[in-house]
């Protein structure tokens, strides 16, 4: 696997280096790298566990060598910069040595690569075809690790023994990673399910893998991919429909009753698959079908702790990467923060808060003044969902967050043909 890494790497640069296209290149280089990032992990293919963020960083920093980024993209300079006083807070808390280089690269690698996103795909205009050959790449690598994963447990119910999340279905690997890339490749299908592939066979193996997808994120029992997802779909259902013409929307409905009714045979098979205990998992009960106290399984103590982190340190917050210590202070247990929304209020204070709205409002000011781009409500959701549940963990987010911020063009011209014309003399 490590080879596999290598050869993509080097495949993907002299695309970048050799064609014109640079922006296009550039884009397909890193969603690739972004679909690839869970099943590399999972297979030890990186050298380090970061490396698939800062391949992607990579690639666009290539692309905005040669093609620059927009000046109105700065905010997101500004952004980077709101969190440095919190890396100083951490400084002056711990020693400077390879262990806090490697805390703060770890904490701030998903911010980093969000920001370099976000720089290079600000203001940038993009055909949708051309839109479709990335979500495509993106696609790709995903497909090998759902044929990976279905291999690496192919009876379900011999590992299946309660309503936790398991690496056991979701290839040795943590399921919350693995249900997240899925289930943003289950939307990316399900959007090529209403707007079809044009070939179909094609688009025949394409709704296969979309129902593969959907199986084996559903197993992994890890909710939140799952529901993001769903959410995902529901919004992208609501624009494709609102913005139909009246047949079209009557060939839509036949498509969603279509999705509903394989939605609710895969969800039968899994709950058959693990004896029921997937619909216990759902519906917040045990492996004995007890209801569980706690629907966020523990989520919402480290939640409370962040909100009275912040409430002692409410300016420059304490620092960054020390949440997890405050957890095993006033929690008992030693972990990274789940939710990147309240971590950045713990670790960076106010400079955190203002830099969240910064990411909430600018794409959605760039919405108002016209920029279109039929994926944007999808992708901000994503990746809004995405930091509250799993944090920064994947470049996934990061990535997605800096498509939404594409310009569309639908109108793609078709080249005329110019005749010279005769005139007869007579």
């Amino acid at each position: 696997m490590v080879i596999y890494f290598l050869v993509v790497v080097v495949y993907f640069l002299s695309r970048i280096l050799s064609l014109k296209d640079k922006q296009r290149e550039v884009l397909i280089a890193s969603a690739y790298m972004v679909g690839a990032e869970v099943f590399f992990r999972m297979t030890k293919a990186f050298f380090l566990y970061e490396t698939g963020k800062y391949m992607v960083i990579a690639f666009l920093l290539i692309g905005m060598f040669y093609q620059g980024f927009k000046r109105k993209s700065f905010v997101y300079i500004i952004y980077i910069l709101l969190l440095l006083p919190g890396v100083y807070v951490s400084f002056l808390d711990s020693e400077f040595d390879a262990r806090f280089r490697q805390n703060i690269l770890f904490n701030l690698s998903g911010p980093l690569c969000l920001a370099v996103a976000a720089l290079y795909c600000y203001g940038r205009s993009i055909k949708l075809r051309e839109l479709y050959t990335i979500l495509n790449f993106l696609v790709y690598p995903l497909i090998s690790m759902t044929i990976y994963v279905y291999f690496y447990n192919i009876d379900v119910r011999e590992v299946v023994t309660g309503t936790a999340s398991t690496s056991a279905t979701s290839g040795g690997f943590g399921p919350n990673q693995v249900a997240t890339v899925l289930g943003l490749g289950a939307f990316i299908l399900y959007s090529r399910f209403l707007i079809p592939y044009k070939n179909k066979l094609v688009h025949l193996c394409m709704m296969f893998l979309l129902m593969a997808f959907v199986h084996r994120a559903i197993i992994t029992f890890s909710r939140g991919g799952v529901l993001t997802a769903a959410i995902m779909v529901i919004a992208f259902t609501a624009i494709i429909f609102m913005f139909s013409k009246t047949i079209l929307k009557l060939k839509l409905g036949y498509r969603i009753i279509t999705v509903a009714g394989i939605l609710l045979a895969i969800w039968s098979f899994s709950v058959l698959q693990t004896g029921g205990l997937i619909a216990n998992r759902y519906a917040n009960k045990d492996a004995l079908g007890r209801e569980k106290e706690d629907v966020t399984t523990g989520r919402a103590e480290l939640l409370s702790a962040d909100f009275q982190a912040f409430a002692e340190n409410p300016v420059f917050g304490i620092g960054v990467g020390r949440v997890r210590y405050f957890y095993e202070e006033e929690v008992g247990v030693y972990v990274a923060s789940h939710n990147e929304i309240t971590r950045l209020f713990s670790e960076h204070g106010l400079f955190g808060i203002i830099s969240l709205l910064l990411l909430l409002f600018v794409p959605l000011l760039s919405k108002f003044q016209g920029r279109r781009n039929i994926y944007f409500y999808p992708f901000i959701i994503f990746w809004l969902l995405t930091i509250a549940h799993s944090s920064m963990r994947i470049a996934a987010p990061a990535f997605i967050y800096g498509l939404s911020l594409l310009n569309i063009n639908y109108n793609e011209k078709k080249p005329t043909l110019h005749r010279q014309q005769t005139i007869e003399k007579g």
